[in-house]
């Protein structure tokens, strides 16, 4: 398969801050290798720096990101390769879900990632990011993104969300997302393919795994699954889906002092192509 690995090494505004380091950290980390030794031909790309603006206001650079990724993927797929955006923001796959076209998303996060403005008591951008996705936040922001057309929740399905606001399991009780476990995943699949998803994002934050198994950044809880249940999981539903592109998120390597990151995200997205490639 020929894959495009685009880099987006912003958090929260800062260039090559904090999860911002993760998107090179990959790549040093042997990532691209992993893939060429697997038999797929590898091309990396990196975005830069979206802005000049030495304040790197968050709403605005996290949106400039966002447009940025947007092109790069659609260059990628022009070109008949497939998108793996490596990201240190969650809200960066809308860019992708731009460019791809996506119609239908699985997300892959402890957290929900559905406050709002109105909602949020962090004020973290982050942490609106599927509901920007969803379109029920941020919408003339995201309105710009080249292509972004928001999801519709009844094509969303969240997985292992166990770490969530009072106000995001209130709407959750009001939404048609479709809320599975790592365990559980094959219903998950066949209810997406019900509502009608043909290209579906596929947004994995590494923080969805248990700490104690595989620590990605400062925000995990205990209680996640392990890195072989993530990659079944993720495996098992690109089996039966059409996956658009790949975004990997929020890996800050100064929470990875020995370096298992990397390894681990290149047998996940190796298993993930291959299971998509015997379809």
């Amino acid at each position: 398969m020929n894959i495009s690995i685009i880099l987006a090494s912003y958090d929260s505004g800062h260039y090559h801050g904090g999860c911002g380091q993760g998107p090179d950290a990959l790549i040093a980390g042997g990532l691209a290798e992993a893939l060429k030794l697997a038999g797929h031909d590898v091309a990396v790309h990196d975005i830069g720096k979206v802005s000049e603006d030495e304040q790197e206001r968050e709403i605005a650079t996290g949106f400039a990101v966002c447009n940025a990724v947007s092109g790069e993927v659609r260059i990628a797929l022009d070109n008949a390769r497939f998108p793996i955006v490596l990201a240190g923001n969650c809200l960066t796959s809308a860019g992708a879900v731009a460019g791809e076209g996506a119609d239908a998303i699985i997300w892959a996060d402890q957290h929900g990632d559905l406050n709002t403005p109105d909602t949020s008591t962090s004020g973290f951008l982050d942490g609106m990011a599927l509901a920007t996705v969803l379109g029920l936040c941020w919408r003339r922001m995201a309105a710009q993104i080249p292509g972004f057309k928001p999801i519709d929740p009844g094509r969303c399905v969240l997985v292992n969300a166990r770490d969530l606001d009072p106000a995001e399991q209130e709407l959750l009780e009001t939404l048609p997302i479709i809320r599975t476990e790592c365990p559980d995943w094959a219903g998950a699949a066949e209810k997406l393919k019900a509502a009608g998803a043909e290209r579906v994002h596929m947004h994995i934050d590494l923080d969805i795994h248990d700490p104690e198994e595989l620590q990605a950044n400062r925000y995990t809880t205990p209680g996640g699954p392990a890195p072989d249940e993530v990659r079944a999981a993720m495996c098992g539903l690109a089996g039966p889906l059409t996956v658009a592109g790949l975004t990997i998120s929020a890996y800050d390597p100064a929470f990875d002092p020995k370096g298992d990151v990397p390894p681990l995200v290149g047998e996940l997205v190796v298993d993930l192509l291959s299971t998509m490639e015997g379809r």
